[in-house]
């Protein structure tokens, strides 16, 4: 079984400890527990969605804005450059 860390209670993502594959129940440690199944194939290292989230809504890490879901997204889902635009040196929507 897979494991994923979530780093903070207010983190909406976990990092996943070990690689895991869609249908796979994925057991969650650190500062959240349970299971969850997840919906795609998720590699070493990456996150996994662990509440849904709106598209626009807040991708914390951390307890921190990484960034802002570019679609919805489902918990169990992988969330990477394809769902998540960043909100970190972003030059172009810095306030002048």
């Amino acid at each position: 079984m897979p494991r994923a860390i979530v780093l903070n209670q207010s983190d909406n993502v976990a990092t996943l400890l070990d690689a895991g594959y869609a249908g796979d129940a994925c057991r969650l440690q650190g500062e959240a527990s349970g299971q969850l199944v997840l919906l795609q194939d998720v590699p070493f290292g990456h996150k996994v969605c662990i509440a849904d989230t709106e598209r626009g809504a807040p991708v914390l890490k951390y307890g921190q804005l990484i960034g802002r879901a570019s679609q919805p997204v489902l918990a169990g889902e992988h969330m990477h450059v394809h769902n998540i635009e960043s909100a970190r040196a972003r030059g172009d929507l810095e306030e002048r």
